[in-house]
This record gives C-alpha cells, sequence and structure tokens, in this order.
C-alpha cells in the first residue's frame, strides 16, 4: 500500500492505494507529521489530480476504481452514496429508505461514518432529516465547506 499527501482548500489529505485501486483518502490535521514517499503509483498521482479538479469545481465525477473492505452492508451504503449526485443532499432516513429498510438508519448511519473514501464517496451528502449538519470524520466544518463548493459556495 502506498501513500500520497495533497494540499486542499479544506486541509492536507492523504490517499492511499495501489496501482489497482484507492483504499482510503482522509483529511489529516495540520500538525500531522507526514513524510511522502517516493515511487508513488500513478493512479495515486491521478487520484490526487482529480481531487484538486474537484476543489477547483472543474471535475463532478471521480473515475478511479476503488476498494475498501466493509462487511456487505456498509458496501451496499456505500455504493448507494455514490449515487448521490454532486451539489444534492439526502437525510440518513432517505438513506435507508434506498437501502430497503427504514429501520437500518442508524447502520446505514454508521456505515456512512465508517466510509474511508472521503469526498470521492460522498459520505459528506448525508444530512439530517432536519436539514442539520451531522456527523463527519473531517469535522463537521469540512462537511459545510465541502457542501457550499458543490453547491457553488452557498449552502441550501
Amino acid at each position: 500500500m502506498s501513500l500520497l499527501y495533497m494540499e486542499s482548500p479544506a486541509g492536507r489529505i492523504e490517499i492511499r492505494g495501489t496501482g489497482d485501486f484507492i483504499s482510503r483518502v482522509a483529511f489529516l490535521d495540520a500538525d500531522a507529521n507526514v513524510e511522502q514517499e517516493s515511487g508513488v503509483p500513478v493512479l495515486l498521482k491521478e487520484c490526487a489530480a482529480q481531487l484538486d479538479a474537484y476543489f477547483k469545481r472543474q471535475l463532478r465525477q471521480f473515475d478511479l476504481p476503488l476498494q475498501q473492505e466493509g462487511t456487505p452492508f456498509r458496501q451496499q451504503v456505500w455504493q448507494n452514496l455514490l449515487t448521490i449526485p454532486y451539489g444534492e443532499t439526502i437525510t440518513y432516513l432517505a438513506l435507508a429508505k434506498r437501502l430497503g429498510n427504514v429501520k437500518s438508519i442508524r447502520a446505514a448511519g454508521t456505515a456512512n461514518g465508517k466510509n474511508d473514501i472521503a469526498i470521492i464517496v460522498p459520505c459528506h451528502r448525508v444530512i439530517g432529516v432536519n436539514g442539520e449538519l451531522t456527523g463527519y470524520a473531517g469535522g463537521l466544518w469540512r462537511k459545510q465547506f465541502l457542501l457550499e463548493l458543490e453547491k457553488g459556495g452557498r449552502l441550501f
């Protein structure tokens, strides 16, 4: 597994993967001590380039092979997140309904929170039923930043 770090308007991002797939995209704290690897696979550089284009509002749909470990239910949730269009949000309840069971709302929320591929698997597009921003591993300010970026600078 290789890793690459990039700077973004929302802070430093760590990208992990191989020459065949991306397995992690995560925000790091500004004070995190990072050491860049040499010989990074082309795919990780392509991921960084696509993320850079996303932050510049030049890319709305990522085209990268992804792989993250998780139960079949989590895989189903993450696949469902990929269908939420750029600039749109859904609620945790709507996500549970998409999965075919409104009673799975907590499990869907937990699976959403276990997503290791931030931005690309857009867990930031899932919000509370009353429109409030709830839970984001990168911090709520980043969730708000990403949603505003996708809305063209205005939130809701």
